[in-house]
């Protein structure tokens, strides 16, 4: 499940504030807080969040508690959490400088496990429904980067929007799998082996009826791999079918 954002935002605000002088004083009295203070600390709450109760349980009064300040002197300098929502999803946005990968399949691999250490390091962030984004200073320096890697492969423009977008998503989707299944050991205390463990005996009389002939006869090893075992072979098939629509005929 992702958590919704935008319907209240005023985007031209979000806008202003992504784009804009950062580096302006507050209206009134002499700043004792920053805008990219406020980002920061919001992150690292979201990020403490993020394992347990989730991105809802972020308000504008934890992050000023997290602060020392009082919740309304966050609004001198951003109007809500949709806004602040905005610059934070921009500000996590880390973009490589080196430019080491050559080809397409390498460079797009490259991208993917950049995007999971993303994931991995602030588990918020793909849980934002993000199908209407605002692009702010380094989310399109990292969309320009990444295509003017691409170009030089031929790929047609659309198609390789494409390809990212499609890849994003799956990333996306497996992190909040995976991401999940941790928050549910952290909720009830309960591990994912012991879980699956007290389903056994019932697992077992199923097998034994006949009733699942096919699940009953599968190999010991089946369920046997990790969530970034999953992430890899996804990847990977993902990665040939990008190679077969490339190589295909037109």
């Amino acid at each position: 499940m992702t958590t919704e954002h935008g319907g209240e935002r005023d985007l031209g605000r979000s806008l202003e504030l992504l784009w804009g002088d950062r580096t302006r004083p507050a209206r009134g009295r002499p700043p004792t807080l920053s805008l990219d203070r406020i980002v920061a600390a919001a992150v690292e709450v979201a990020d403490e969040l993020a394992e347990t109760e989730g991105l809802e349980a972020l308000s504008m009064r934890v992050i000023a508690t997290h602060l020392g300040v009082g919740t309304m002197s966050l609004y001198r300098y951003v109007p809500g959490k949709s806004e602040l929502l905005d610059l934070m999803l921009d500000h996590v946005i880390d973009v490589p400088e080196e430019d080491e990968a050559h080809g397409w399949r390498e460079i797009l691999t490259a991208e993917a496990h950049h995007h999971w250490r993303l994931c991995m390091d602030h588990p918020w962030y793909p849980f934002v429904d993000q199908s209407r984004p605002l692009l702010g200073p380094n989310g399109l320096r990292g969309l320009d980067r990444l295509l003017s890697q691409l170009r030089p492969t031929g790929i047609d423009d659309r198609s390789l929007l494409m390809m990212i977008g499609v890849q994003s998503d799956y990333v996306d989707g497996v992190a909040r799998s995976y991401i999940n299944e941790r928050r549910a050991e952290k909720r009830t205390g309960v591990s994912n082996e012991e879980f699956w463990r007290a389903q056994t005996p019932t697992l077992m009389d199923a097998m034994n009826s006949g009733a699942f002939p096919t699940m009953a006869d599968l190999a010991d090893n089946t369920f046997d791999f990790s969530y970034e075992q999953l992430f890899e072979f996804g990847l990977t098939r993902l990665h040939d079918g990008f190679a077969a629509f490339i190589d295909a005929p037109r």
